[in-house]
């Protein structure tokens, strides 16, 4: 099995270049900034809870500087950014964001009698597991779709960590480099810019 990787600094090395268009080079760059904590969704429990979850959902143990994804998340969620729409079936985006994480810390309580911020890996996992199933014990569960919540919240984590630079260095991804366009476009074909995987096992 290959485990391949990419140069670090290949993506960062593009957005200075006639590859890559001014407004997205600058709003890629914003995104390798610091994230200040947002006011006006959780308190610092909820917080603590939301970087619980992120953390599992997307784990970063091998990062030197992880990417700050729930600072990320709570911004976006507290101003009203996003993707623009929502299943019918979950309460406005704020509501349904509070409700869930809350919902989450109920359900670690009810299966292990402790705050999911408490948990070990393995149970903050079978309680994500739970919830994705619909089968997480709590009283929010009754009037918030679990199955649904969870799909916005793995959406959500994943769309923030693959927005930034970072992230996409590690998967070699360079489709916003399309400033002279495309024109190896056959199976295996590589256009010079773009990064080569450094295969570090097999």
């Amino acid at each position: 099995m290959r485990d391949d990787h990419y140069p670090a600094g290949t993506v960062r090395a593009l957005l200075d270049t006639d590859f890559v268009s001014t407004p997205t080079a600058a709003a890629l760059k914003r995104r390798l900034e610091p994230v200040a904590v947002h006011d006006g969704l959780f308190d610092e429990s909820g917080i603590a809870l939301l970087v619980a979850i992120c953390d599992r959902l997307i784990p970063q143990g091998d990062r030197a500087e992880p990417i700050d994804i729930a600072a990320r998340l709570h911004r976006q969620i507290a101003t009203g950014a996003g993707d623009g729409w929502r299943y019918a079936t979950l309460p406005q985006d704020k509501a349904a964001w509070r409700a869930g994480v809350a919902g989450v810390d109920e359900s670690a309580r009810a299966l292990n009698g402790r705050s999911f911020v408490e948990l070990e890996d393995d149970e903050r996992d079978a309680v994500l597991v739970a919830v994705q199933r619909g089968t997480a014990p709590g009283a929010t569960w009754s009037s918030l779709d679990p199955k649904r919540w969870f799909e916005e919240l793995l959406a959500a984590t994943c769309g923030v960590y693959y927005s930034h630079p970072l992230a996409q260095e590690e998967i070699g991804y360079v489709g916003m480099a399309d400033g002279h366009g495309w024109d190896q476009v056959g199976i295996g074909a590589r256009a010079a810019h773009e990064p080569v995987a450094l295969p570090t096992s097999e």
